[in-house]
């Protein structure tokens, strides 16, 4: 009778064990079923101290009942541990089991009270094979106490009335229990593995963001470097040409040329000095943004000779740093673009601040930018592109048409949230 009772505590032990191995490492043995190594000789020790101490038999009688047990132990050690260990649930769980019962039965024959060791059979019957043939196996090591009862004599209205019904609550609960457990285990591990999923895909998203803000870095430096040195050095260029033109005729307007070149150089370097340490343009370093295109248009009518105005309109609002860059950046290729390729004798440029908005208008009256470049305006080279990107990436709006309703030159307007 203490068989069956055993076989109900012993599925309890199961789910304790469950509860102990989801709280643990799910892929490391010392984590998940360090504690049945332990709990597994705790039982053999108990049952085999028992035995010795109280048996019923003889001394020579009581400690051949460990000889099986014994046996037990290295069968656990030397072949069921490695299938627990590694979730192997295939011929060699039956054969473990069978093994066992081989080792188990004997151990009753020789005494009865040998059944407590199912506290920890039972267990391992769902450790190493599916639910229903796990609950077979126990139904089947269950029956081998009842089976030895009636052997020796007991009378079957006994065995009826007692310890089959207590055997048959055991069975029922480790089949209910084991079951359970079994479920809360492979949901533990469904959960480990899509938090490894989970964890794998973080990484790679990190990954794809790390690449997309080094090639939007990217990106950005080249439209500073095409803004700021690229121009610069071209203007610098421009203004040591007129300057060579200039030495013998009127050397007086050579010196102004040169001086201008001497002012965009120094001011160039200014501008990568902060490109470099990737602060504000030099350009709104210490002023506004109207200042600032003030200044660069008032620069541009001295380098180039083209005339050109800029006016303000509406209630100047604090922008974002990165919104003035932008428009600073859109009026400066703007005006390059004019100078290259508009042949324009004027250029207004406009900044209007609107509720939700600010806007900058650059227009020209020359040829145009699809007559000047032959390309599509939305196409254009790779300043109009660098200034498109730069406009997009601050939320903002950039078209390009002609300058007049009766379309000669080109207008470019960009539109950005205030």
């Amino acid at each position: 009778m203490s068989g069956h009772v055993s076989s109900t505590q012993a599925t309890d032990a199961a789910a304790a064990e469950t509860a102990v191995g989801g709280r643990a490492e799910p892929d490391t043995w010392a984590g998940r079923y360090g504690f049945w190594d332990l709990y597994f000789g705790l039982v053999v020790l108990g049952v085999a101290g028992f035995l010795v101490v109280n048996g019923p038999d003889p001394l020579p009688g009581r400690l051949a009942v460990l000889l099986p047990l014994a046996g037990l132990t290295g069968w656990y050690l030397g072949f069921g541990r490695r299938l627990m260990r590694d979730e192997i649930e295939d011929w060699r769980g039956y054969a473990y089991l069978a093994g066992a019962l081989a080792l188990y039965v004997p151990a009753v024959l020789l005494d009865g009270a040998a059944s407590f060791v199912l506290f920890a059979l039972c267990p391992q019957a769902f450790m190493v094979a599916a639910a229903l043939p796990a609950t077979v196996m126990v139904v089947v090591f269950t029956s081998v106490h009842l089976t030895v009862l009636l052997a020796r004599g007991f009378e079957p209205a006994q065995v009826v009335s007692g310890p089959l019904p207590v055997a048959g609550l055991g069975v029922v609960l480790s089949a209910v229990l084991g079951t359970w457990s079994r479920r809360v285990v492979a949901q533990s591990q469904e959960r480990a593995r899509l938090i490894r999923e989970l964890d794998r895909s973080r990484s790679e998203v990190a990954r794809l963001s790390h690449e997309a803000g080094t090639l939007a870095e990217r990106q950005r430096l080249a439209g500073e470097i095409h803004d700021t040195i690229a121009q610069g050095l071209t203007s610098v260029v421009l203004l040591v040409q007129a300057a060579d033109d200039d030495i013998d005729g009127d050397p007086e307007r050579a010196r102004r040329h040169l001086a201008l070149a001497a002012r965009t150089a120094r001011e160039n370097l200014a501008e990568t000095r902060e490109l470099i340490a990737a602060l504000t343009p030099a350009a709104l370093a210490g002023s506004s943004l109207t200042d600032a295109l003030a200044r660069l248009v008032a620069r541009f009518t001295a380098e180039v000779g083209i005339a050109a105005d800029f006016r303000c309109t509406g209630s100047p609002v604090g922008l974002a740093t990165a919104t003035e860059v932008v428009l600073l950046r859109a009026a400066q290729e703007s005006l390059t673009n004019v100078r290259k390729h508009a042949d324009a004798r004027t250029v207004s440029v406009r900044l209007a601040f609107q509720p939700d908005r600010a806007v900058l208008t650059v227009t020209d009256d020359g040829r145009g930018l699809t007559a000047t470049s032959g390309a599509d305006p939305a196409a254009g080279g790779y300043g109009l592109t660098a200034m498109r990107a730069r406009v997009e990436q601050a939320s903002g709006v950039l078209t390009i048409g002609p300058g007049t309703p009766a379309g000669a030159g080109t207008t470019v307007r960009i539109e950005l949230p205030a």
